[in-house]
């Protein structure tokens, strides 16, 4: 399955502040929701699930689930980007901040998430463009989720 426009998460990640991210386009008409622009549904499991992949193979951060119900974990990372991309999805894990209150992460396992986050976009070929679009929406959650 080629998923050129992204085919999410993280994982990472994405939460309830998420809006839809749309616009203009010079031309005036409406620009297609992030969602649309990667792909859809099929295309952000694709990307979650090779995401999860790399987390779990990431020795700097996979101590951190390694408790974590990963069908769960999953589901909520696809509703988490759908959301955040303007599509039909409705997040309802926990807040970030709830949801990883005591686990101690710092800013340099954000950071390896993040990059575990690229290395599948750019796998399924995702435009840099709506990478940025992608991190604008889930970087603000570093203050949620970082705790020392």
């Amino acid at each position: 399955m080629q998923v050129s426009r992204l085919g999410p998460v993280v994982a990472v990640a994405a939460a309830v502040m998420f809006g839809t991210i749309s616009g203009a386009s010079a031309q005036g008409a409406p620009k297609p929701s992030l969602y649309d622009r990667l792909g859809g549904y099929n295309a952000i499991v694709a990307v979650v699930d090779d995401f999860v992949g790399n987390v779990a193979a990431d020795r700097r951060i996979n101590k951190f689930f390694a408790r974590a119900n990963v069908p769960r974990l999953k589901a909520r990372l696809v509703e988490q980007l759908c959301q955040a991309s303007g599509g039909p999805c409705f997040y309802t894990g926990a807040d970030m901040k709830t949801a990883h209150a005591g686990m101690g992460v710092r800013n340099r396992d954000f950071d390896a998430l993040v990059q575990d986050l690229v290395k599948s976009l750019n796998k399924f070929k995702v435009p840099k463009a709506e990478q940025k679009e992608i991190a604008s929406v889930l970087l603000p959650m570093r203050k949620d989720i970082v705790t020392r």
